[in-house]
C-alpha cells in the first residue's frame, strides 16, 4: 500500500543527505582557501603580479600553488570557479526546512506556548526573515563601516543576538535554532552569489578584454569570504541542534545559540593564526571551553511546558484531530507504556537527563501532537523502544498503525 508519511520521511531523508555531502564539499573547500592564503610564502622568482606561493604533498603527490593578489597578466585556458558547492547547500538547506519546517509546521515550527499563529503566517515569517540579516549585514559591507572590521563584525553579532531572541518568541525551540542557522547561513552564500562571484567576474572580463584588473573587487571578495569563515562553525552546531533537546529545549536556548558565534570567532581565531603564523594562542581553547561550560549550564534550566500546563492546555486543530479518533485510546495507552518512561519531562530512565529529541509523550496532547514520528518510529518501524530498553508487543504497535491510518490514510 502506498503510504505517503513513508515516501514523504524518504524525500527528507535524501534532501538531508544531499545537504550535508554538499555542506560538507562547501566547508572544506572555503576552509582550505583560507588556510592555504595564510600559509603563502613570498618568493623573488616567483612571476610578476603573484603575491605568494605553497607547496603541499597528498595523495601520493606534491602540488604547487601561486596566487595572482589580483590577477595574472592574461587569462588562462582553464580556470575552476568555487561556486556550486555554496548554491547547493543553500538550495538543499532551504528544500528541507520547507519539508521539515513548512509542511511539517503543526509540529516542528509553532508552538501554540508562545504564540498564537497561523501556519501560513508562521511560514511567512520563516521565509520573510531569511532575507534581513542580509540587507542589514550588505548595507554595512556597503557603508564606512567596512572600514572598521572588528565594529562592523560586532554589529552582526548583535544582530544574530536579537534574531536569536525573536525566533525564540515565536517557534519552538527547535525551529528557532534551525532558523537562525539558515539565516546565517543565507548571508553566508548571498555573499558568494552577489559579491564575491559578480566581482570575480567584472576581474576575468577586464582579463579577456585585455584591461588591467582593479584590485578593489579582490578586496572585497576576500572581506566577505573571510566573514563566512568564522560564521561557518556555529551553523554547523546550528544546524545539527534539532538533535540534541539539551540544545534547543530549554528558556534559555537563545543565549545558547548567540553564545556559539562566539566559539566560532575563538576556534577560527586560532587555526588562522596558526596556518599564518605556525602557532596558534592557546587562550582561545580555554575561552572555548569556558564559553561551552556556560552553554551546558544554560541546557539544565527547563523551557518546556509542564505536565498540568500541556493537560490544561486547549488541543490544536492537528492534535484534535488525531486525539479525537476512535482508535486513540488504545494507541495512547501503548505509547504511555512504552515510550514515557524516556519521552517525559523528568526522564526516569537513568542516564537520560532529557527526552530525546525534545518529544514528551505524557499527556493526550503530547501524544497526538507527534503522531507521525510516533507511526514511523514505533509503528511500522522498530526504530523505537530500542530494543535492550522495552520490548514492545507487536499488538502495541498494531494500534499505533491503525490509529495513525484512520485518521491521516496510507
Amino acid at each position: 500500500m502506498y503510504d505517503l508519511a513513508v515516501m514523504w520521511d524518504w524525500v527528507a531523508f535524501a534532501v538531508r543527505w544531499l545537504h550535508v555531502i554538499t555542506a560538507m564539499a562547501w566547508i572544506g573547500a572555503s576552509f582550505y582557501f583560507i588556510a592555504l592564503d595564510l600559509m603563502l610564502k613570498p618568493n623573488p622568482s616567483l612571476p610578476q603580479g603573484a603575491h605568494g606561493e605553497e607547496w603541499e604533498v597528498h595523495g601520493g603527490g606534491f602540488y604547487h600553488t601561486v596566487k595572482y593578489l589580483v590577477a595574472p597578466a592574461e587569462m588562462p585556458e582553464h580556470l575552476t570557479w568555487h561556486k556550486w558547492q555554496s548554491y547547493t547547500t543553500w538550495l538543499s538547506g532551504a528544500a528541507l526546512m520547507m519539508i521539515m519546517y513548512w509542511v511539517g509546521g503543526e509540529l516542528y515550527l509553532l508552538d501554540p506556548t508562545k504564540a498564537d499563529l497561523a501556519l501560513w503566517q508562521g511560514i511567512l515569517i520563516s521565509g520573510g526573515s531569511l532575507t534581513i540579516g542580509w540587507l542589514a549585514y550588505d548595507a554595512m559591507c556597503k557603508s564606512k563601516l567596512s572600514e572598521q572590521p572588528t565594529l562592523l563584525m560586532l554589529i552582526l553579532f548583535v544582530i544574530l543576538v536579537i534574531m536569536s531572541w525573536g525566533y525564540n518568541q515565536i517557534f519552538t525551540g527547535r525551529a528557532a535554532l534551525l532558523h537562525l542557522g539558515a539565516f546565517t547561513a543565507t548571508i553566508m552564500t548571498a555573499n558568494v552569489f552577489f559579491q564575491i562571484m559578480p566581482n570575480q567576474r567584472i576581474v576575468v572580463e577586464d582579463l579577456k578584454a585585455g584591461r588591467t584588473p582593479d584590485a578593489k573587487y579582490g578586496k572585497i571578495a576576500k572581506v566577505r569570504s573571510t566573514h563566512n569563515n568564522y560564521l561557518t562553525l556555529p551553523v554547523v552546531f546550528l544546524m545539527l541542534s534539532n538533535h540534541y533537546p539539551l540544545a534547543f529545549g530549554t528558556q534559555y536556548a537563545w543565549i545558547i545559540a548567540s553564545l556559539i558565534f562566539l566559539t566560532g570567532v575563538t576556534i577560527r581565531h586560532y587555526f588562522n593564526t596558526m596556518h599564518a603564523t605556525g602557532k596558534g594562542p592557546t587562550w582561545t581553547w580555554l575561552a572555548t571551553a569556558i564559553i561551552m561550560v556556560v552553554i551546558a549550564w544554560l541546557s539544565t534550566v527547563p523551557g518546556m511546558d509542564s505536565y498540568e500546563e500541556s493537560e490544561a492546555r486547549a488541543l490544536t486543530p492537528y492534535e484534535q484531530k488525531f486525539a479525537s479518533a476512535e482508535s486513540f485510546e488504545e494507541a495512547f495507552y501503548a505509547v504511555t507504556g512504552n515510550c514515557s518512561m524516556c519521552h517525559a519531562r523528568e526522564p526516569a530512565w537513568d542516564g537520560i537527563i532529557a527526552p530525546p529529541k525534545g518529544v514528551v509523550l505524557e499527556t493526550e496532547a503530547d501524544v497526538a501532537r507527534h503522531a507521525k514520528q510516533i507511526y514511523l518510529q514505533a509503528g511500522i518501524s522498530h526504530a523505537m523502544p530500542p530494543p535492550n530498553a522495552i520490548e514492545m508487543d507487536a499488538e502495541y504497535r498494531a494500534y499505533i498503525v491503525a490509529w495513525y491510518r484512520d485518521v491521516a490514510g496510507g
